[in-house]
């Protein structure tokens, strides 16, 4: 008779748990690694391209942004020309929105955080960056898996109660070498998959590898899709706190 040589469940998540220990990293830790090495440790200055493709049409929208910690965000659109000027701020528990072709200032509510950015499959919450995937969300090392030849981390993220999240949970492949988010899964609180992302293009930007070319699917809109490239990105980057005001978001340029 043959030996089974399948490996228990428990075994494997055990081996992995193993892997983590011996780099002295916390599923939690694998998290914030991969979060800071993509955003900055301290803060980011971007420029990117985000194209939203629909079964008869598409569009590109480029801008600018301004990351510093959790709690501060400053995007600009830069193109389209009808939509070029247009800001996004986010400032501790506050987020507003500048449109200059109406001289308008509106305060997003927390219901918005879950509505598409600038029509795209991505929400206000993933540009703002209100919620956090470190410390919104409980980390649980279910599995690894390899993702064009890298071998990586899965891991599982569950809200926690008292979070103001828009996902019930989330699965993140994160690489074991670089800790670089490679795939993510997004779930709704009723355990519905909402959207897939995956990320690619990996090359070297401001002297750290990370991945410039994301998509994101919806689950449930056949042919729907949006694409972000990162052309440019800077990380720990001196902004005074003052950058992130509604006066600045009304006279800031490229």
């Amino acid at each position: 008779m043959k030996k089974n040589k399948l490996i228990p469940l428990t075994l494997l998540i055990a081996a992995i748990c193993s892997n983590l220990a011996a780099q002295g990293l916390t599923a939690r830790e694998v998290i914030e690694k991969a979060d800071d090495k993509f955003y900055g440790e301290e803060s980011s200055v971007a420029e990117m391209k985000m194209t939203i493709v629909r079964p008869s049409w598409e569009r590109t929208v480029e801008f600018k942004s301004w990351n510093k910690g959790t709690g501060k965000s400053l995007t600009l659109i830069t193109a389209p020309a009808n939509e070029k000027g247009q800001t996004f701020l986010k400032r501790g528990n506050e987020m507003w929105s500048w449109n200059p072709s109406i001289s308008r200032l509106i305060k997003l509510p927390p219901s918005m955080m879950s509505q598409g950015w600038m029509g795209s499959d991505y929400t206000n919450d993933d540009i703002l960056q209100e919620s956090s995937i470190v410390n919104d969300y409980t980390h649980e090392i279910v599995g690894e898996d390899t993702i064009e030849g890298r071998s990586c981390y899965k891991i599982k993220l569950v809200a926690r109660e008292d979070a103001a999240v828009i996902w019930g949970h989330q699965l993140r492949w994160i690489d074991k070498d670089e800790f670089l988010f490679l795939k993510a899964e997004l779930y709704d609180f009723d355990g519905y998959l909402v959207r897939t992302e995956t990320a690619g293009r990996i090359q070297e930007m401001d002297g750290r590898m990370i991945p410039t070319r994301l998509e994101v699917i919806p689950e449930e809109e056949e042919g729907h899709k949006t694409i972000l490239l990162i052309e440019d990105i800077e990380f720990n980057v001196s902004i005074p706190d003052q950058f992130f005001s509604q006066q600045n978001m009304k006279q800031v340029r490229r």
